[in-house]
């Protein structure tokens, strides 16, 4: 039994899509004619959204991180109490209102009954379910104990949920103060500051600095204001595209690093990725070397990925963990000592683990704490902008009175 994505017309003339189980598409359509539909289209799920890879060309359907979260928990909660794959996977899209969510199920279910195994059938979806989701799925799968490893993978997805949700609501307010402060002084640039100057500019004398600063923003702003979001747009898709060559995004990527503040957030990030990635890895029975280049290929920073690399073959070599990592020169000392202790003790995996969760302690303490500073910072600078404004208005109204005295 496949499963198949349909287009049909209901009753009333409407077309209706979604996805079914059934033995072939002439089956499908019978079901929808028995349910009173008129079927347009009928296709089979897994060809609907073939992919040619894992890169950009992949068209299968995309899953949100809280969306996959989920769905690894409900796999993982069904399989522990006993039910088979291809029954929890039925049931998981039986119940599922989400559409999309249902489809990319119903088709990894079928491939399931058609005789692949479960991280292959995932393959058919690299968007909806990553390199490292698929190769820990594999591992457990060979091991026996695809239950427990879906429980840590649950884990890690809901862990790396929660942070992404705090980070986006501790950004709600400094992302709002920055929209207002914007508005605000382009409101009083445009409309009250041209009126208030036009006084002064009649009597004749001379303005002060601030205030001459002042108005030739503001006559910037009411003349040539409309370019300034085409100019903003273009410097974003400018860069998007630098961003696109290899040798560009490389040579950022390594001065990123050593930037002063974002070049310590970054590499907090990266290494907390790695070290997680790596943890859940070889926590699911994945070789060391095996698991350092699934690893390294799930960092975002070029420069970081090929140094891990490196260390990778320098493991596969017969290095040490501890003495690879010293080598990238990027990871943070107390994480390569809990490593070092973990080869010398043989308690490798477990000492990956607890430097992940420090790492990622470390990693949500040091973002809090810059969102916490960037608060008050923006109040600071909206206050210096009214501040400025204020007494460059101020200023020729004081020169006048000192006039009349």
């Amino acid at each position: 039994m496949g499963a198949f994505e349909y287009t049909a017309l209901n009753a009333g003339g409407r077309k209706n899509r979604g996805t079914l189980e059934a033995d072939s598409a002439k089956a499908a359509r019978q079901q929808l004619r028995a349910k009173g539909l008129i079927p347009l289209e009928v296709s089979p799920a897994s060809e609907s959204h073939s992919q040619a890879g894992d890169g950009l060309l992949s068209t299968s359907p995309g899953l949100g991180i809280k969306a996959l979260a989920l769905l690894t928990r409900q796999i993982a909660t069904l399989l522990r109490a006993g039910i088979p794959l291809e029954e929890t996977l039925g049931a998981i899209a039986n119940q599922s209102r989400n559409q999309k969510v249902r489809r990319i199920v119903l088709a990894v279910r079928a491939k399931v009954l058609e005789g692949h195994s479960f991280a292959q059938a995932l393959g058919s979806f690299p968007r909806a379910f990553p390199k490292l989701y698929r190769a820990t799925v594999e591992a457990g799968e060979h091991s026996g104990h695809l239950d427990e490893v879906l429980e840590r993978l649950g884990d890690y997805t809901e862990s790396q949920q929660q942070f992404r949700q705090k980070v986006q609501l501790a950004m709600i307010y400094p992302v709002v103060l920055v929209v207002i402060c914007v508005l605000v002084v382009t409101g009083l640039m445009v409309y009250v500051v041209p009126d208030v100057i036009e006084v002064f500019t009649g009597t004749g004398q001379q303005l002060p600095l601030a205030t001459r600063i002042l108005v030739a923003i503001s006559d910037f702003i009411s003349s040539w204001g409309w370019i300034i979001p085409p100019i903003i747009v273009l410097l974003v898709v400018g860069w998007m595209l630098l961003m696109r060559q290899s040798g560009f995004r490389y040579r950022f990527h390594h001065r990123l690093l050593d930037m002063p503040m974002i070049g310590w957030l970054v590499r907090g990030g990266q290494s907390a990725r790695y070290i997680g990635t790596l943890a859940i890895l070889t926590g699911s029975s994945v070789p060391l070397v095996q698991a350092m280049g699934i690893a390294s290929g799930v960092m975002g920073n070029d420069y970081l990925k090929e140094r891990l690399q490196a260390a990778q073959k320098f493991v596969r070599e017969g290095g040490s963990l501890r003495r690879a990592l010293e080598d990238v020169e990027y990871f943070p000392p107390m994480m390569i000592y809990m490593i070092a202790s973990g080869e010398s003790s043989g308690t490798l995996d477990q000492m990956l683990v607890r430097a992940a969760e420090n790492q990622e302690r470390d990693l949500q303490g040091a973002v809090t704490a810059f969102v916490s500073l960037f608060e008050p910072i923006m109040l600071l600078v909206m206050a210096g902008l009214v501040l400025f404004i204020v007494m460059a208005i101020m200023m020729p109204i004081m020169s006048m009175n000192q006039l009349v005295v």
